[in-house]
């Protein structure tokens, strides 16, 4: 029976891929991936479109083969068991509820299919609404719901069968902007009490970034970087994770004895050894400070954000940075002003390199 109580109602479930290979016409989706999800764990995975994020989940619920590679849950290889014995709960970008029943009918249709009886489906139907917030809503039909109402109506359905991993791809996406932040909370809350090993696709960094214990970030088929929320941010392991997570200024630099001086401060690097020579420098944009004196630029624009002002302001030599700062500071366009860099560590990347830097698709 799912609770309703903040405590873990099952031991955690540990998935792992080693190696998988995923090809369409020749083209490989995903190319020896390789991540595990520990028990319980909330992973996100997150990049580009076309990154390979969503052909991962599918390969794990059982809905696309693999051409290479092995998928193992609780240790046990499930790459060509079919996606009805893998026993999964999944929830998509689409709603999909069926429009002639009713939310409680919706949630129950898993339980019917494992021909549990009548009472007993409808009593863990009504306790899976109730988790969702839905507790009032047994009889309703989707026509009478919100697009947020309905996509909890899909998750409820997707935990009634009490399944050994929960799948959410792009589950948000379709929703406006609060309804999203209120129903990621509510995913999480409800992830945390279960104890669920959760895999959640997602192209928005910021969902990401607040719900995951960890997030793996994707480009061309493969992990890129994996680690907490924290990690990704303040320690990006390539170029691309730091343009890819957060916002950052690329700015000129040359690098000495894993120091790069920028406009003549000197910044630590997060990569000790990184070479020595020209470099182009990631910088974030609280990192960059107005001041009494120092780097003289020109403000260009200022933006109020709500909690925060973004401000864009060119340099002598022509560059442009952007720095975010508190609403009580409120830059002029055309201001004179002085920049400071708060000395955190920074990403590098060689000038030579020509792994270049993707942008978000």
């Amino acid at each position: 029976m799912i609770s309703q109580q903040p405590t873990q109602t099952r031991p955690g479930t540990v998935v792992e891929f080693t190696g998988v290979v995923k090809e369409f016409a020749g083209m490989r989706a995903l190319n020896g991936f390789d991540l595990t999800l520990r028990a319980g764990e909330f992973v996100a995975l997150l990049g580009p479109s076309g990154s390979g994020k969503t052909t991962a989940l599918r390969v794990l619920a059982g809905l696309e083969s693999t051409d290479a590679g092995t998928i193992t849950i609780d240790g046990v290889d499930v790459s060509d068991l079919s996606t009805s014995k893998r026993d999964m709960g999944m929830v998509f970008q689409s709603y999909s509820l069926f429009p002639h029943l009713s939310a409680g009918e919706n949630v129950e249709f898993g339980l019917r299919m494992r021909k549990i009886k009548p009472a007993e489906r409808r009593r863990r139907a009504a306790a899976a609404l109730a988790m969702v917030g839905l507790e009032d809503h047994f009889d309703r039909f989707a026509h009478q719901l919100s697009g947020g109402q309905q996509q909890r109506v899909a998750l409820a359905r997707a935990l009634v069968t009490e399944p050994r991993v929960l799948l959410l791809d792009e589950p948000l996406s379709a929703l406006d902007a609060k309804v999203r932040v209120q129903l990621r909370d509510e995913i999480r809350r409800i992830q945390t009490e279960l104890g669920i090993t959760t895999l959640f696709v997602t192209h928005d960094q910021d969902e990401a970034l607040a719900v995951a214990d960890r997030v793996a970030v994707m480009r061309a088929g493969n992990i890129e970087q994996v680690g907490t929320p924290e990690e990704l941010y303040s320690r990006p392991a390539t170029p691309f994770i730091a343009d890819f997570v957060g916002l950052s200024n690329r700015i000129s630099g040359i690098v000495r004895n894993a120091q790069v001086d920028v406009y003549g401060t000197l910044l630590p690097v997060i990569d000790p050894a990184t070479p020595d020579g020209p470099a182009h420098v990631s910088i974030r944009p609280e990192d960059i400070e107005f001041a009494e004196a120092g780097l003289a630029a020109t403000v260009i624009a200022s933006s109020f954000l709500g909690s925060l002002r973004r401000t864009t302001v060119r340099l002598a030599d022509g560059s442009t940075v952007f720095l975010q700062h508190g609403v009580r500071v409120h830059p002029v366009t055309g201001e004179s002003v002085f920049l400071k860099f708060s000395g955190a560590p920074v990403s590098t990347e060689p000038v030579s390199s020509t792994s270049g830097v993707l942008k978000p698709a």
